[in-house]
């Protein structure tokens, strides 16, 4: 039976989206390797891709990769557990030098007459508290990391299948002749978006890691690997990755140092977030920061940490399915930062 009201369509669409999330929800044991799986396939691809170019063989890269990615992982879990242990072990310190330093500000405000509740204070300004999202962020990704076997072998199949899959899409939507344009603009741009935003948030990682490490900063490699891991969330993920490092800072040295970790993180997210990540992406590529914050609520409540960690990439691929047809192109436009004359230019 043909719908001809626009009405009933859009219904029926909607009610086709919550049974499609529904299945997600619940079987996102299954998905978030999967996911994740995808996300990393898609930024290594780009190096098989040259590998390829140089007639090196496609086998010999893919097995080039997957090794650099063991040793990353494996090194990088394990000074990232040993960085979370000694946290642990020196919380208690911590909260007594904050406690203490709180107390002096405290007082000096209650001679100018300004009274402010320091348990209340206290209780805001806890390390404890400002950790807990980072460590249940990083510990929940360990969790998802369970199934190292199972996604580097998805990963694996991803990248040896890789260059055959824009040519199955084309004849699956009965186009042999590859006549379809949008479909090879959309698989280009999720390309290349997720290698270079990997690229980009690696060099935030790697500069804020080394700022922090001249400045004797307690752990920090877990807060590189955090910039790193929430470099992929614009705007709010560089926030929550400085404000741990800011008040370890400030407990370990005082007002002066919690200034330079937070000078650090300002020039680092500027330069790269507002210099050289638009240079390479290119214009039309941006989210409004509202849309921003509520996929970093949707996809974290649907898909977990994982979910948090991939919620800009994961709208960015329906932001550049959505234009890559005439009739869903104005959502596309309401997902996005850019002006109206900026879309049109495009």
């Amino acid at each position: 039976m043909e719908l001809k009201s626009p009405t009933a369509k859009t219904l029926i669409v909607l009610a086709c989206l919550v049974v499609v999330l529904a299945g997600i929800k619940a079987a996102s044991d299954i998905m978030v390797p999967f996911f994740l799986s995808g996300f990393i396939a898609i930024a290594c691809s780009p190096i098989i891709n040259r590998a390829t170019r140089h007639k090196i063989p496609r086998w010999i890269s893919v097995t080039l990769v997957i090794l650099l990615i063991l040793v990353f992982g494996f090194l990088l879990a394990g000074l990232v557990g040993q960085s979370m242990a000694e946290f642990q072990e020196n919380l208690p310190q911590y909260r007594q030098t904050l406690d203490s330093e709180f107390s002096w500000v405290i007082q000096k405000l209650a001679l100018m007459n300004i009274h402010i509740n320091r348990d209340f204070v206290i209780s805001y300004f806890d390390p404890g508290m400002a950790m807990s999202v980072a460590t249940n962020f990083i510990s929940g990704m360990g969790g998802v990391l369970s199934n190292l076997f199972l996604i580097l072998l998805t990963v694996i199949f991803m990248l040896f299948e890789a260059d055959s899959i824009p040519a199955r899409l084309h004849i699956a939507l009965s186009d042999p002749e590859m006549k379809i344009q949008h479909i090879d603009k959309f698989m280009r741009s999720v390309n290349n978006y997720l290698a270079i935003k990997t690229v980009v948030s690696l060099a935030t990682g790697l500069f804020i890691g080394v700022w922090l490490y001249f400045m004797q900063i307690d752990h920090f490699l877990l807060w590189a690997v955090l910039a790193f891991m929430l470099n992929y969330i614009p705007n709010i993920g560089s926030i929550l990755a400085a404000v741990p490092a800011i008040l370890i800072g400030f407990v370990q040295y005082g007002l002066a140092s919690a200034g330079l970790v937070a000078l650090a993180f300002l020039l680092v997210n500027t330069i790269m977030g507002n210099m050289v990540e638009p240079r390479l992406l290119g214009r039309g590529m941006g989210l409004s920061t509202l849309v921003v914050f509520l996929s970093l609520i949707f996809w974290g409540w649907l898909l977990g940490s994982v979910g948090m960690l991939l919620s800009v990439p994961l709208t960015m691929v329906v932001k550049i399915a959505l234009e890559s047809r005439e009739e869903s192109r104005w959502l596309a436009i309401l997902l996005s930062s850019a002006g109206e004359k900026e879309h049109r230019i495009l």
